[in-house]
């Protein structure tokens, strides 16, 4: 009988810890459980996204709100369109508000930020944010300073 209560609790730690090791991977997966009954969508359109990827998250003033649910080409003008998902609870975003593409860190994955705007209707499910800023690319950065400076040294060549 003490040998059963000793294999019982070992499988009821090894159902506990896989438990927790399965919360985890969704946590640094950035995995969301929002559904669709909690949430609304909201697009916007994007010249370059640079490193985006599904799954990013929103913010605004650094509050996570929702999250890139989907990314996708406009053929005909050749922009990005971005599909956000924003949880229900965050429902009193101004339509004026502007989605920026940032960085998190010098080197780190993008996200969305949202500045709120000073409109008083509210964002609501199928909205686009028509006001929007482009990820700014490290590579083009340093060649625009690459390409400043030899401008400076040669001014004659150009």
């Amino acid at each position: 009988m003490e040998r059963r209560v000793v294999e019982v609790s070992v499988g009821l730690l090894m159902i506990a810890g896989f438990l927790a090791l399965l919360i985890l991977a969704f946590k640094v997966s950035n995995f969301s459980m929002y559904g669709k009954n909690d949430s609304y969508v909201v697009t916007a359109k994007f010249d370059n996204i640079g490193d985006l990827k599904p799954r990013a998250p929103v913010s605004i003033a650094g509050v996570k709100v929702g999250q890139v649910e989907s990314i996708h080409l406009d053929k005909k003008l050749y922009k990005a369109i971005v599909t956000l998902r924003i949880k229900t609870q965050d429902n009193n975003i101004p339509t004026d508000s502007s989605a920026n593409i940032v960085t998190a860190g010098l080197l780190g994955s993008n996200y969305i930020a949202i500045t709120p705007g000073f409109d008083p209707t509210f964002l609501k499910n199928n909205s686009m944010i028509t006001e929007t800023n482009s990820a700014i690319l490290l590579e083009d950065m340093i060649g625009q300073l690459i390409f400043n400076s030899k401008k400076e040294k040669d001014p004659e060549k150009t």
